[in-house]
C-alpha cells in the first residue's frame, strides 16, 4: 500500500540543547527548512532545568529532542561527553521523545566568530542544523 504523498513530506520540528554544567543553550528548527533558531539559554541546574525544558516541549511541542555531545578535537572523549550523554538519557527518560546525539566540536567557537549575542543559543542552533543537515553522528 502506498503512504499518501503528505505523509512523505511530514515537517518535524526539533529543540537542540548545548549541555553545560551551569547553561543549557536551546534552539528550534525543523525538517522543511533545515534551519535553527536560537531561543534562550537556561541557567538553571537540577529539577528546575528539567521543568524549564518541560515547559518549552510543551510550548513548542518537538518530534524529537538533539542534543550536542563534545569531543576533544582528536574524537577522543572526555568528562563533558559522557555528562552530555547522561543529559541526553534523562531528557528520554522524562520526556519520551526520541533524543538524538550530534557531535558538537567547535560549535561554541563558530557561534562566537558569528557574533552571537548568545552563545549557548547559538550553539544549539548549530547543532541543529548539523542534525537537520545529515552530518548528526
Amino acid at each position: 500500500m502506498r503512504r499518501p504523498l503528505a505523509s512523505a513530506f511530514a515537517v518535524h520540528s526539533f529543540l537542540a540543547f548545548d549541555f553545560g554544567t551551569a547553561r543549557v543553550g536551546v534552539a528550534t528548527g525543523n525538517s522543511l527548512t533545515a534551519s535553527a533558531t536560537p531561543l534562550c539559554t537556561l541557567a538553571v541546574q537540577g529539577e528546575a532545568r528539567f521543568e524549564a525544558i518541560g515547559r518549552l516541549i510543551a510550548e513548542w511541542r518537538p518530534a524529537a529532542l538533539v542534543v550536542g555531545v563534545p569531543f576533544h578535537p582528536d574524537g577522543a572523549a572526555h568528562v563533558n561527553t559522557e555528562r552530555a550523554r547522561r543529559f541526553a538519557r534523562r531528557l528520554k527518560a522524562r520526556f519520551g521523545l526520541p533524543v538524538h546525539e550530534v557531535d558538537e566540536r567547535y560549535t561554541t567557537t563558530a557561534a562566537r566568530s558569528g557574533g552571537a549575542r548568545d552563545l549557548d543559543a547559538a550553539a544549539a542552533a548549530l547543532i541543529l542544523e548539523q542534525f537537520l543537515a545529515g552530518e548528526g553522528g
